[in-house]
C-alpha cells in the first residue's frame, strides 16, 4: 500500500502531462484547419486554360497568338511589345542605331544575360537565331524575307549585332522582337539531316526567357518553372511556376475557372460566358480595347470565289447587326476593312458591306463563275464565334441559293492547310492579332501577293496596284506618308471584297481572383507570365 500510495501521484502526473500534451496538439490541429479553411494557401502553379492545341515547341515554327505563350515565357528577343497603346522597348538590346540610308541596324546587347544553362547570350546566338528563321522557312520568316537575307546578318563583337536590310523598311524594329534567340550551341548539338535542331527543338527549350521548361505533351500542354538567373531579374512577388494546358471546350474552361482549377484562360469568349464568370466570386474579368480583327479570308485564286461578284455576294450575305448586337451583345465594333478602327492608316470613309441579300443575288447574277458545288467554310474547334457565324453565313448563303459546308479544324491544322492554295477553305473564319502594332501587321501580310505561304494571307490575293501600295508605304518612314498608301490600299480591297471583315475586338481576360500584375497588351494579349503573383 505505501508503495500505491508514493508511485500513484507520479503515474497521475505522467497522464495529465501527456493529456496537456495531446490536448495542444489537438488544439493546434484544429487551428491550423480552421485558419486554411478561412484562407486557402497560396498556389505554387499558376494554371492557364489554352484554347489552342501546342504542337511545337519551337519558337520559330509557331507564329500566331495561340500559342504565343511559349515565345514570351520561355525566349526572348532584343526588344519587346508591351502595355496598351502598345510600346515597344529594350529587352535583351540595351540600345540601337540606325544609318542615315536606314539599311543598318546595329543592336548592343546588355552584358551578363544567361540561357537557361547558364550560358551566356551573345552577339553570335542572335546571329545563328535570325539564320535559324530563314532555315526553318516558317514562323516569323515570311516577316523579314522582304527586307533582310540569309547571312547579311553579323556579330560586329560578343555584344553587338547588325542587321544589313536589302531595302530599308519602316517596319524593320517593330519586327525585332520576333526575332527570338536561342541557344546556338545548345541546337547545333541537336541537328539531324540538316534540320536546324527542329525536331529536337520542337519539344525542348533552349532560351533564355524567364521560365524553363520542364515538361511537355502535345496532347496535354506544357509546364515550367521560373528562371531565377533572368537577366530582368525578380521583385519579392512572382509566380513559381506555371502551366499552359490545352482545353478546347468553352464549358470545361469557364467551370475550370470556376471552381478554381484554371488561373486564366481565352480573352474572347462568348459573351454569354463573360457575363457567367463576371457573377462568379472566385473570378475576375479585365476589359481591354484591342486590335484583332475578326473576319472571312475569301480564297481569290479558286472558283468560284476568285470571281469578284461572288465574293461580293458573300459580303452582303452576312448579317453584321445581327452578329455583333444579338450574339456578341454589342460588346464588339464594326470594323469594315483589313485595318483595326484604332490603327493610324484606317480610311475613315469605307462604311463597310451590309447585310443586304437582294444585292448579294444581284451580284452573283453578274458572275461569271457561279458556284456549281458548297462551298466550304473553315472553322477553329473550340472557338464558338467562329462556328456561330459560320451557321449565320451559311443562312444567308443558302437564301441567295448558294451551298456551303462547315468544317472544323484545330489551329495548327488549319494554319497548315491555309498555307497552301490547294488546301486551303474557301472561307477561312478567323482572327488577325496584333503582332507588332503597324498597319503591314494587317494588310501588307494579308493582302500583298508576295507574302502567300502563311495563314495570315490565305486569301491569296493579288493585285498590282495594292502591292506597289503596300511597297510605298514600307519605304518612308514618314507616317503621314504611310498612313495614305495604306488607306488607298484598303479601299481597293474593299471594293475588290478581297474578304469579309467583321469587327475589332475587344478583350475581356478571366483571371482568378487572387491573380495580381497582368499586363495586357494587344501583342501577346496577358499572356506574360513574369509580371503576375498570387494576392
Amino acid at each position: 500500500m505505501k508503495h500505491v500510495q508514493l508511485s500513484l501521484p507520479k503515474a497521475l502526473t505522467r497522464f495529465t502531462q501527456r493529456g496537456i500534451v495531446v490536448v495542444l496538439a489537438i488544439a493546434t490541429t484544429l487551428a491550423l484547419a480552421a485558419g486554411c479553411k478561412s484562407k486557402p494557401s497560396t498556389p505554387a502553379k499558376f494554371v492557364f486554360a489554352n484554347t489552342s492545341n501546342y504542337d511545337t515547341m519551337d519558337p520559330h515554327q509557331a507564329f500566331d497568338v495561340g500559342r504565343v505563350a511559349v515565345r514570351l515565357n520561355l525566349y526572348d528577343g532584343l526588344y519587346r511589345w508591351h502595355d496598351n497603346p502598345p510600346k515597344i522597348e529594350p529587352w535583351l538590346a540595351e540600345s540601337y542605331t540606325v544609318s542615315p540610308d536606314g539599311l543598318t541596324w546595329t543592336f548592343k546587347l546588355k552584358q551578363g544575360s544567361k540561357f537557361h544553362d547558364g550560358s551566356e547570350v551573345t552577339a553570335d546566338d542572335v546571329v545563328y537565331s535570325t539564320e535559324r528563321i530563314f532555315g526553318v522557312g516558317k514562323g516569323a520568316a515570311s516577316l523579314f524575307t522582304r527586307m533582310l537575307s540569309p547571312g547579311s546578318t553579323k556579330a560586329v563583337d560578343k555584344y553587338t549585332v547588325q542587321f544589313t536590310l536589302s531595302k530599308p523598311s519602316a517596319i524593320f524594329l517593330s519586327i525585332v522582337p520576333e526575332v527570338h534567340v536561342v541557344n546556338s550551341k545548345l541546337v547545333k548539338e541537336h541537328v539531324k539531316d540538316g534540320d536546324w535542331g527542329a525536331a529536337w527543338l520542337s519539344e525542348n527549350d533552349a532560351g533564355s526567357g524567364s521560365y524553363m521548361l520542364t515538361k511537355y505533351d502535345p496532347a496535354v500542354g506544357w509546364t515550367a518553372t521560373r528562371f531565377a538567373d533572368h537577366f530582368y531579374g525578380w521583385g519579392d512577388k512572382f509566380i513559381p511556376e506555371i502551366e499552359f494546358r490545352t482545353v478546347s471546350e468553352i464549358n470545361t474552361r469557364v467551370l475550370g475557372m470556376i471552381n478554381g482549377d484554371y488561373h486564366g484562360t481565352d480573352g474572347y469568349l462568348p459573351q454569354d460566358q463573360v457575363k457567367r464568370l463576371k457573377e462568379t466570386e472566385t473570378v475576375k474579368v479585365l476589359e481591354q480595347e484591342s486590335m484583332r480583327i475578326f473576319m472571312f479570308q475569301l480564297h481569290n485564286q479558286r472558283a468560284p470565289t476568285s470571281d469578284v461578284h461572288v465574293r461580293r455576294a458573300i459580303s452582303y450575305a452576312f448579317d453584321y447587326d445581327g452578329f455583333i448586337k444579338n450574339i456578341l451583345g454589342g460588346s464588339a465594333e464594326r470594323n469594315p476593312v483589313p485595318i483595326p478602327n484604332n490603327m493610324w492608316g484606317v480610311p475613315k470613309d469605307v462604311t463597310g458591306y451590309t447585310y443586304d441579300l437582294e444585292k448579294a443575288k444581284a451580284e452573283l447574277a453578274m458572275a461569271k463563275s457561279k458556284p456549281k458545288r458548297s462551298l466550304t467554310i473553315g472553322v477553329l474547334t473550340g472557338y464558338a464565334q467562329t462556328e456561330q457565324a459560320a451557321t449565320l453565313l451559311q443562312n444567308g448563303l443558302r437564301q441567295i441559293g448558294v451551298e456551303s459546308k462547315i468544317e472544323s479544324f484545330p489551329w495548327p491544322v488549319i494554319v497548315g492547310n491555309m498555307s497552301k492554295p490547294e488546301t486551303s477553305p474557301d472561307i477561312s473564319i478567323y482572327w488577325i492579332s496584333t503582332y507588332y502594332a503597324d498597319p503591314n501587321n494587317w494588310i501588307g501580310e494579308m493582302f500583298h501577293s508576295g507574302g502567300w505561304g502563311t495563314f495570315k494571307s490565305s486569301s491569296f490575293y493579288k493585285n498590282p496596284k495594292v502591292d506597289d501600295l503596300l511597297d510605298k508605304a514600307l519605304k518612308t518612314t514618314n507616317q503621314e506618308e504611310r498612313a495614305a498608301a495604306y488607306a488607298d490600299a484598303a479601299r481597293i480591297v474593299y471594293n475588290d471584297a478581297g474578304g469579309v471583315w467583321v469587327y475589332n475586338t475587344k478583350w475581356f481576360g478571366p483571371f482568378a481572383k487572387n491573380v495580381e500584375g497582368m499586363r495586357f497588351s494587344p501583342v501577346g494579349e496577358a499572356q506574360e507570365i513574369r509580371w503576375m503573383y498570387f494576392q
